[in-house]
């Protein structure tokens, strides 16, 4: 491995880290750079997945004063999300790429607009005389959503935290710093997951997931620092804008 190799490698890992962190699909940065050295698809996916675990750690005792009293919540994010990608893990493994990959931009694009539209959709429920109070549980259909979005994370990743911010800060109405933590315990569960089945069974490419999970341990513990103390209107609008350039990004290319 050559000096470029490994500075893209860790340089990969610490914006990966961050973005995911502070905002969400930090693998639209690890990602494609991984790719710039000459690896597959694949290869670069199941690489980017098992170096971006240690970055999940960080990043989520980062949030850990934020989700303090939220206990319910957190094992049942990581639970549905842990469980979704392990399917989503093992699909990637065995089935052709391009059957999910057309929906992804459009899924990305749909949840980046719930993240925006939150508030607006908080007023109609209040108007129609719906509850509209934060809430710690976690419904049902709730947890159906973010079982599909863990098999998501697990086969791809790039965007599961956008599109899981949309649907918890609906769901639970809570503080976008509460909801902000949950995602990234959401992705820690899924890359965990993910990155277990891919050890056993995926072409990780060692000495490029050292020094992504590397950086992603630095990148992960900046990102918290950063994400917590984002106002709630400067979050929100770094998901919806993260959202749409993920999405417009994979659309067109």
């Amino acid at each position: 491995m050559d000096g470029g190799t490994a500075g893209t490698a860790l340089a990969a890992g610490v914006g990966a880290g961050f973005v995911v962190s502070a905002v969400g699909a930090g693998s639209l940065v690890s990602f494609p750079m991984l790719l710039s050295i000459g690896m597959s698809p694949v290869a670069a996916n199941v690489t980017n997945t098992v170096g971006l675990v240690p970055g999940g750690i960080t990043g989520s005792l980062g949030f850990r004063r934020e989700l303090a009293g939220h206990g319910a919540a957190v094992r049942a994010v990581a639970a549905t999300s842990a469980a979704g990608a392990l399917v989503g893990a093992m699909f990637l493994l065995v089935a052709p790429e391009s059957v999910f990959d057309a929906a992804v931009p459009w899924l990305i694009l749909f949840a980046a607009t719930l993240v925006g539209g939150q508030p607006l959709i908080s007023r109609g429920l209040a108007a129609r005389g719906r509850p509209t109070d934060p809430t710690e549980r976690m419904s049902w259909p709730l947890r159906a959503v973010s079982t599909v979005i863990g098999g998501y994370g697990g086969y791809f990743g790039a965007g599961q935290g956008v599109m899981l911010v949309g649907f918890l800060a609906i769901g639970l109405r809570q503080p976008l710093t509460v909801v902000n933590g949950l995602k990234n315990v959401a992705v820690l569960a899924a890359n965990v997951a993910g990155a277990l089945v891919f050890i056993a069974f995926g072409p990780v490419d060692w000495p490029i997931a050292g020094l992504v999970a590397v950086g992603s341990f630095v990148g992960g513990w900046l990102g918290a620092h950063v994400g917590r103390r984002l106002p709630g209107p400067v979050f929100r609008a770094l998901v919806v804008l993260t959202g749409y350039v993920v999405g417009l990004r994979l659309l067109l290319t």
